[in-house]
């Protein structure tokens, strides 16, 4: 049977599933692999401080678990909020085509890579086993999202071993480039406790300001000059608080937050004795410094070159005539959760459009992406591309 990746697309579109609100895409999804023959499982997970999510996993064990390699492909169905309406041009949730071009919230990120992989499993070899984890949670806390989805799978036995996230990859055409690894991301909170006191009498105050100044200074910037695969790791400053609202009292502390974005020179464990130790390192003028990681920092992965990472990588130059750079640009996707159970890829669109008004994907870009897709999987199983 055959599927049109166009028309699953708009389907999703019209879901406004703004996270972490699933508005029936999930729905839509299990409707479609039904009917190709995949067993849906809804799986919803809640707690550890973040808001319910609701879950799809699904899989075709074609000739059971001792059958051959295992494919997962993962990706999310939740946008961001459409913001100010005034600014589109085109309803955010109307799936409208104009022109060849489809407008819609999620038209790029990523109900396309979605819509795009699931009518390439149409044409999937009889014999290959595949599966697919859809969360509604990606664009926020990614709590109880993906990587409570891989840990019920693993519990329940499954193996994979190769992942495609279909996530925004390409720079200008769809297969220009494919994700094959991702930096680690660190959060981090520094506070700055003085002595409040008025601003005409320094003496009997200890202004934390300097101090926090200091290391904005002293932490801030590049910590290395990048790996082989990787780009340079950066601390970044992104709020200094002090919660002041008046010009003639000194603070009585500042409070700062960071994210570091991290190759594969450093763990979380390295690269959070190494701040620790540029703070030790200044002078605290008599104030009380303190620092903390926030959340769960992200790890910085790298896939195998070869196995999957190589047949993809030369299905789309035999399908686009140029090989694929191999990137590991960007910032963090689920594929950081994927990368804990098997070696994995991104491979979408192009995404100058994503997370704005009037978000669009031209249809062409869509079929060549399901294209890629289906010629993959028949590669991967031994089938003619």
């Amino acid at each position: 049977m055959t599927l049109d990746p166009i028309a699953l697309l708009q389907d999703l579109i019209r879901c406004p599933s703004v996270t972490p609100t699933e508005a029936g895409a999930l729905d839509v999804l299990e409707t479609a692999l039904t009917r190709l023959g995949f067993i849906a499982t809804r799986l919803r997970f809640e707690g550890d401080g973040s808001y319910p999510v609701d879950n799809l996993f699904a899989t075709r064990a074609a000739g059971g678990p001792d059958a051959g390699p295992h494919l997962l492909f993962n990706g999310h169905t939740d946008v961001v909020p459409p913001g100010d309406a005034a600014l589109w041009k085109h309803d955010p949730f109307g799936a409208e085509i104009v022109d060849g071009v489809l407008y819609g919230r999620g038209a790029v990120d990523m109900k396309s890579g979605i819509a795009a992989f699931v009518a390439a499993l149409a044409d999937a070899p009889a014999n290959g086993r595949i599966s697919l984890a859809i969360t509604n949670d990606e664009e926020a806390d990614g709590i109880n999202g993906t990587a409570k989805i891989l840990e019920w799978a693993k519990a329940a036995g499954h193996r994979f071993d190769f992942a495609i996230v279909g996530e925004p990859s390409a720079t200008a055409k769809v297969g220009d480039s494919i994700k094959i690894g991702r930096r680690g991301s660190l959060n981090g909170r520094i506070s700055v406790t003085g002595i409040q006191g008025h601003v005409a009498y320094p003496h009997k105050a200890r202004n934390p300001l300097p101090v926090a100044a200091a290391l904005v200074g002293s932490l801030s910037g590049t910590l290395d000059d990048g790996s082989e695969h990787f780009p340079a790791s950066n601390l970044e400053f992104t709020s200094f608080d002090v919660g002041n609202p008046v010009t003639n009292v000194i603070p009585a502390a500042a409070t700062l937050r960071f994210n570091v974005r991290y190759n594969d020179r450093w763990t979380p464990e390295s690269l959070e004795e190494a701040i620790r130790e540029g703070i030790e390192s200044t002078d605290d003028e008599g104030c009380r410094i303190g620092f903390e990681v926030v959340g769960v920092p992200s790890r910085s992965f790298l896939s195998p070159l070869s196995g999957g990472v190589d047949v993809l990588a030369q299905v789309i130059a035999e399908r686009t005539g140029t090989r694929p750079e191999l990137s590991t640009g960007g910032g963090t996707s689920d594929a950081r959760f994927v990368a804990q159970y098997c070696p994995v890829v991104e491979l979408g669109l192009p995404g100058p459009t994503m997370h704005k008004a009037d978000e669009c994907v031209p249809v062409a870009d869509v079929l060549a992406l399901r294209d890629l897709y289906a010629a993959f999987i028949g590669r991967y199983f031994g089938s003619a591309a």
